[in-house]
Protein backbone atom coordinates (compact mmCIF):
# COMPACT_ATOMS: atom_id res chain seq x y z
CA UNK A 1 0.00 0.00 0.00
CA UNK A 2 1.50 3.27 -0.94
CA UNK A 3 1.08 6.16 1.23
CA UNK A 4 0.07 9.37 -0.55
CA UNK A 5 2.81 12.34 -0.68
CA UNK A 6 1.49 15.82 0.26
CA UNK A 7 3.22 18.59 -1.58
CA UNK A 8 3.30 21.96 0.64
CA UNK A 9 3.86 25.51 -1.14
CA UNK A 10 7.28 26.07 0.81
CA UNK A 11 8.84 22.49 -1.23
CA UNK A 12 7.92 23.89 -4.61
CA UNK A 13 10.96 25.12 -6.64
CA UNK A 14 10.89 28.83 -7.37
CA UNK A 15 10.44 29.55 -11.41
CA UNK A 16 13.45 29.24 -13.67
CA UNK A 17 13.00 33.15 -14.54
CA UNK A 18 13.61 33.93 -10.79
CA UNK A 19 16.41 31.51 -10.39
CA UNK A 20 18.11 32.83 -13.09
CA UNK A 21 17.67 36.78 -12.02
CA UNK A 22 19.27 35.30 -9.02
CA UNK A 23 22.09 33.61 -10.51
CA UNK A 24 22.67 36.49 -12.69
CA UNK A 25 22.53 39.34 -9.16
CA UNK A 26 25.33 37.40 -8.33
CA UNK A 27 27.16 37.15 -11.22
CA UNK A 28 27.60 40.89 -11.45
CA UNK A 29 28.10 41.39 -7.90
CA UNK A 30 30.78 39.10 -8.11
CA UNK A 31 32.65 40.15 -10.82
CA UNK A 32 31.60 44.07 -9.78
CA UNK A 33 33.61 43.28 -6.63
CA UNK A 34 36.76 41.76 -9.26
CA UNK A 35 37.00 44.87 -10.82
CA UNK A 36 36.72 47.00 -8.03
CA UNK A 37 39.55 45.03 -6.27
CA UNK A 38 42.03 45.58 -8.74
CA UNK A 39 41.38 48.95 -9.65
CA UNK A 40 41.81 49.82 -5.82
CA UNK A 41 44.68 48.15 -5.74
CA UNK A 42 46.65 49.06 -8.31
CA UNK A 43 45.45 52.56 -8.27
CA UNK A 44 45.49 53.51 -4.22
CA UNK A 45 46.04 50.80 -2.13
CA UNK A 46 49.71 50.06 -3.37
CA UNK A 47 50.81 53.49 -2.94
CA UNK A 48 51.03 52.63 0.78
CA UNK A 49 51.50 48.73 0.92
CA UNK A 50 52.40 46.93 -2.31
CA UNK A 51 51.72 43.16 -0.56
CA UNK A 52 48.58 44.22 0.18
CA UNK A 53 47.64 45.28 -3.20
CA UNK A 54 49.14 41.82 -4.57
CA UNK A 55 46.85 40.06 -1.89
CA UNK A 56 44.03 41.98 -3.39
CA UNK A 57 44.84 40.70 -6.82
CA UNK A 58 44.72 37.02 -5.61
CA UNK A 59 41.71 37.93 -4.51
CA UNK A 60 40.53 39.38 -7.87
CA UNK A 61 41.79 36.41 -9.88
CA UNK A 62 39.83 33.80 -8.13
CA UNK A 63 36.30 35.59 -8.55
CA UNK A 64 35.96 35.12 -12.24
CA UNK A 65 36.04 31.74 -11.60
CA UNK A 66 33.20 31.63 -8.52
CA UNK A 67 31.12 33.77 -10.68
CA UNK A 68 31.05 31.41 -13.67
CA UNK A 69 30.44 28.52 -11.29
CA UNK A 70 27.44 30.58 -9.44
CA UNK A 71 25.95 31.52 -12.56
CA UNK A 72 25.55 28.44 -13.97
CA UNK A 73 24.52 26.78 -10.75
CA UNK A 74 22.25 24.30 -11.06
CA UNK A 75 21.27 25.13 -14.96
CA UNK A 76 18.44 23.38 -15.89
CA UNK A 77 18.72 21.45 -19.45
Amino acid sequence: MRRQQHVTATEVRAPQSQRLRRRRRWYFALMGSCLVLILLAWNVVRLWSTTAALVMSAVAAVLPPIAAIVANWHEDH
